[in-house]
């Protein structure tokens, strides 16, 4: 029997993951413009009708809306959120109009100020993973000399029904080295129903194992079904191993360099086929995670607003027209050109992206609704 949160607790996680993250994100964006002389006409946190906001000595706008999906720094010279020019973008317009505007500041001044919103959801990210590390400790093998070799099999196990042994010392999959558990859980975790070879070492001798990853419906405590890949053996017991402040940035660091590796796998998989476009979530999915997180405890619940600054962050650097990505995609292009991309192009792409962007939130909102209880999920 699974239990579910109070419906109050889906909401003010939601709230509280990704209010902080969208003000931070936008932070980011508005403290690198302001370093660079770069004025700001509206910081909103969220979209559509404000809600509540001030006006600061800078002109500024600062408003809570009443969309809480996202937010946006509009600067001067911004006709809408997307950062569209107000209008041509003449470089021999007057000094004191161009003073302050973002799109008359050099390209690598509008370059950065665009990356530092996904930087800033990066940075926070590791250094919740690295606090995390510097608290707790790194979790280790108990005997890393054992990390990579069969301790005993699950019920079920492919495995074991090559003919794989306990003892088994796991060198290759598919002809790469594997030394660390965490790496062949990598090679297998995101590639349920692959074809692959595994490679052992048993008393001096090396032998092939072809088999197929078996395919395993997981189910956490509220019922959230995943389907992960698993070989069905264990190795050695971990223990947490103390690391201090300045090696637990670098692991916070690797961490998130691992976690964006399964995401690129993830939307891979989903383009070419190899999984299903179910699987995505939205604001729905994120509400519901939020709350259960948030049910969990404060440790849970951080760790995975974490996890959603790190998606903010990479989503955000996608080359689509409208995000971040697709700034940096014209920026690089004006770079080669010499030139910025004409008005018309700009115009079509940003209606394509903008298109993209809305057609992917239906699909997500959908699955998130049909994978309700209410729909029978």
């Amino acid at each position: 029997m699974f239990e579910s949160p109070p419906f109050w607790m889906y909401v003010v996680g939601f709230l509280l993951v990704l209010g902080p993250l969208v003000t931070v994100h936008e932070l980011g964006h508005y403290l690198v413009g302001r370093w660079f002389g770069v004025g700001a006409d509206v910081f909103s946190v969220g979209f559509g009708k404000e809600i509540v906001g001030w006006t600061d000595t800078r002109g500024t706008r600062w408003k809570l809306a009443a969309i809480p999906l996202g937010g946006y720094v509009q600067f001067k010279g911004d006709m809408n959120p997307a950062s569209i020019p107000d209008g041509p973008v003449d470089d021999d317009a007057p000094a004191e109009q161009k003073q302050g505007s973002f799109h008359h500041a050099p390209l690598w001044k509008r370059a950065l100020i665009v990356f530092a919103g996904p930087a800033t959801n990066l940075l926070v990210a590791i250094a919740i993973f690295a606090s995390f590390f510097a608290i707790f400790g790194r979790p280790v093998p108990l005997d890393p000399a054992e990390t990579n070799v069969i301790a005993r099999f699950a019920e079920q196990s492919v495995a074991r029904d090559v003919g794989m042994q306990v003892g088994d010392r796991l060198v290759a999959i598919d002809g790469e080295p594997v030394a660390e558990f965490h790496e062949i859980t990598d090679r297998v975790a995101l590639f349920p129903d692959k074809r692959i070879t595994v490679t052992v070492d048993r008393g001096g001798e090396r032998l092939d194992f072809p088999l197929t990853i078996a395919s395993v419906i997981e189910t956490d405590n509220f019922g959230n079904e995943s389907r992960a890949g698993r070989l069905g053996f264990y190795s050695s017991e971990f223990q947490l191993e103390p690391v201090g402040v300045i090696a637990s940035i670098g692991y916070g660091f690797d961490e998130c360099i691992r976690l964006t590796q399964m995401m690129v796998t993830g939307i891979k998989q989903v383009v070419l086929g190899d999984r299903s476009i179910k699987e995505l979530g939205g604001p729905v999915k994120i509400a519901k995670y939020s709350g259960e997180q948030l049910s969990l405890g404060p440790i849970a619940f951080i760790s995975f607003a974490a996890l959603i600054s790190l998606n903010l962050a990479f989503i955000n650097l996608l080359p689509i027209p409208a995000l971040d990505g697709g700034h940096l995609a014209f920026y690089a292009a004006e770079a080669v050109r010499r030139k910025p991309i004409g008005p018309r192009g700009q115009e079509w792409a940003y209606r394509m992206g903008i298109s993209l962007v809305l057609v992917l939130m239906v699909v997500v909102t959908v699955n998130d609704l049909v994978s309700l209880p209410i729909f029978g999920s």
